[in-house]
């Protein structure tokens, strides 16, 4: 029998970052598999919150990505994505999604209904209609969207935190299988309610194979019309409230009299445009967009130093995806987290740790890397951090704990058999 199986959330491919990328990969592993899989989301928009011209967040429109029909439903968005907007902007598709949802579900009665949080607020749909459906649900969470708002202050109102932490507890509690990305997320998790035994870790992984240790990136020296001896500090990835891009901002102020000394800045979000507003003023500034899949390990190895930033009111709520990419171009790579954090853990001696929001302690330790040769040991070290993250071992293992059995439990008569023994399609 042709096993069957439904993904529910807001951001899927040709997403290129974030949860849509890994959801999409997911997807695409599964149709690779031989199962019949079916997707419900929004219009690809992330992370600018701005839709593609070749979808409308109006429509309702069904396509085939990688072997996968993805059903894309319409998506309420405003040029200006803060405070209660990113609420409403996840609201307005779990209403347009529910008829989708509830129509694929029950007609199709998949096997197993995964629901990727962001957004929860699809969770409830998805469980009613699986439950109705006889399927097993599986909940996936890249993001504790819920502590995130708050923390990062797109919510501040006591009341309503404590309305959206009860439906947060209500509907994790009701999934047979909940995944999450960090240790620290698991014990978050637990902290809310979910059964120790439910909760897997499958940590965001990288595609190793494409991204790996290079000389050096000519072509993008010559079209930013870099110099040889120029040390390029880089940034790639989402430009958000929680990821502390203003200390990068900071930090390039701080060295404007150091014009070898530049910092690209590439990517999309809600921070674009302070970003822009900054490099007009700031001529080691430079802001670039997302760089195309096929160029992306070209692109990492322009870095002399990558730096992944990170507000500390969001550590440990997320481990950062594109860390992966970091630490598999060989490259030397800056984090500013606190010791004792779970980021700080996993790289251990294999990064430059600085405190979190402050610039001049990073501006220190990118001075520090410009003039002191690349530690070889810590290059090996990255590289074996990087292969704990391969896309083969990260996607397999999340195969794995999405279709296994439910774990038992004392009113269980008998153990639930898994949905199919995954076979590998890694390279």
């Amino acid at each position: 029998m042709n096993r069957r199986i439904v993904i529910y959330g807001m951001n899927y491919a040709p997403e290129i970052a974030g949860v849509g990328r890994y959801t999409g990969e997911i997807g695409e592993h599964f149709a690779k598999l031989g199962y019949e899989t079916r997707v419900i989301t929004t219009p690809p928009h992330y992370p600018g919150w701005i839709p593609r011209p070749s979808h409308s967040p109006r429509r309702w429109t069904r396509e085939v990505v990688a072997g996968v029909a993805v059903y894309r439903c319409p998506l309420w968005l405003h040029p200006d994505m803060k405070g209660l907007r990113r609420l409403l902007a996840p609201l307005s598709f779990a209403l347009s999604s529910a008829p989708i949802a509830f129509w694929q579900i029950l007609r199709r009665r998949p096997d197993v209904v995964i629901a990727v949080e962001p957004t929860l607020l699809v969770a409830p749909i998805a469980l009613l209609a699986a439950r109705l459906a006889g399927a097993r649900t599986v909940l996936h969470v890249q993001d504790l969207e819920v502590d995130a708002a708050f923390a990062v202050g797109h919510l501040r109102t006591r009341s309503l935190q404590r309305i959206a932490l009860a439906f947060e507890r209500l509907v994790m509690t009701g999934f047979d299988r909940v995944i999450t990305i960090s240790g620290r997320m698991a014990e978050r998790l637990a902290d809310k309610g979910v059964r120790p035994e439910r909760i897997e870790i499958v940590r965001n992984w990288v595609d190793v194979e494409a991204i790996s240790p290079m000389a050096s990136a000519g072509a993008y020296r010559t079209e930013l019309g870099l110099r040889n001896e120029d040390f390029v500090v880089l940034y790639a990835g989402t430009i958000g409230a929680k990821h502390g891009l203003g200390l990068l901002i900071e930090a390039a102020r701080r060295l404007a009299a150091r014009p070898d000394i530049v910092f690209v800045i590439a990517g999309e979000g809600p921070m674009r445009s302070e970003i822009e507003q900054a490099a007009k003023i700031l001529p080691n500034l430079r802001v670039m967009d997302f760089q195309p899949q096929e160029r992306f390990g070209d692109f990492l190895a322009l870095a002399d130093v990558h730096v992944l930033p990170q507000e500390r009111a969001a550590a440990d709520l997320v481990l950062p995806s594109k860390l992966g990419g970091m630490l598999a171009s060989g490259r030397p790579v800056i984090v500013t987290a606190d010791p004792g954090t779970e980021l700080a853990e996993f790289v251990g001696t294999s990064c430059v740790l600085t405190p979190p929001g402050d610039a001049a302690a990073l501006a220190e330790a990118i001075v520090r890397l410009s003039s002191e040769p690349a530690s070889a040991g810590q290059a090996s070290e990255r590289l074996a951090r990087a292969r704990q993250l391969s896309l083969c071992v990260g996607i397999q293992d999340f195969t794995t704990a999405a279709l296994s059995p439910e774990p038992p439990t004392a009113a269980a008569s008998a153990p639930q058999a898994p949905v199919a023994a995954p076979t590998s399609v890694c390279r």
